[in-house]
């Protein structure tokens, strides 16, 4: 029986899916709520960069006016930083709460991944899992300390480097995700 997960995109399976014995096998990780904020706070921070250039340019203006004597206003400078920073503390609180309710619970428990050149298989038990069809990854990296599979906005499957049994599991990891063209040769 599948149950609908995560807007349609991945299945939960509620019998046991046969094992590829060539796939890379992961030991059990939970993504921590800490890397969950940071990489959504990062995405987003990439994502809307250019919004940064609204509080400097009404700085900028707000400096021109000053200095040229048509208008005095001093508060403008404390607002738009104020501004600024309650905009960022807005997503941060946002990414926050995602890790309090409990219908995204399912996010932070401790998964094992099954990966290979088809799918990247999460198994929550040997009874229950999803799948991740590689065509539904968007982009991915490898970053100092692990692999981030983007799945859209704000939607990631990250996998560190201490999940990985060996060293052979994460050169097939490089290599399925250059054959799949989501990084280049090093």
């Amino acid at each position: 029986m599948a149950k609908g997960y995560a807007q349609g995109q991945q299945r939960r399976m509620t019998q046991a899916a046969p094992s590829n014995p060539l796939a890379i096998k992961t030991k059990k990780y939970a993504l921590d709520k800490n890397t969950f904020i940071k990489l959504n706070m990062s995405q987003m921070i990439k994502n809307q960069w250019y919004w940064g250039f609204v509080p400097l340019a009404l700085i900028f203006m707000n400096a021109i006016l000053n200095f040229t004597g048509i208008y005095h206003n001093y508060w403008i400078y404390v607002l738009t930083v104020l501004g600024a920073l309650v905009y960022v503390a807005f997503w941060a609180v946002q990414f926050t709460g995602v890790t309090q309710l409990e219908q995204y619970k399912q996010l932070f428990e401790k998964y094992r991944y099954e990966i290979d050149s088809r799918q990247i298989f999460m198994k929550l038990n040997d009874q229950e899992g999803a799948v991740i069809k590689w065509d539904m990854i968007k982009t991915a990296r490898k970053d100092k300390d692990a692999y981030v599979l983007d799945l859209g906005q704000y939607q990631f499957v990250y996998l560190p480097f201490a999940i990985f049994t060996n060293e052979n599991d994460r050169k097939l990891m490089d290599k399925i995700l250059r054959d799949k063209g989501y990084i280049t040769a090093a």
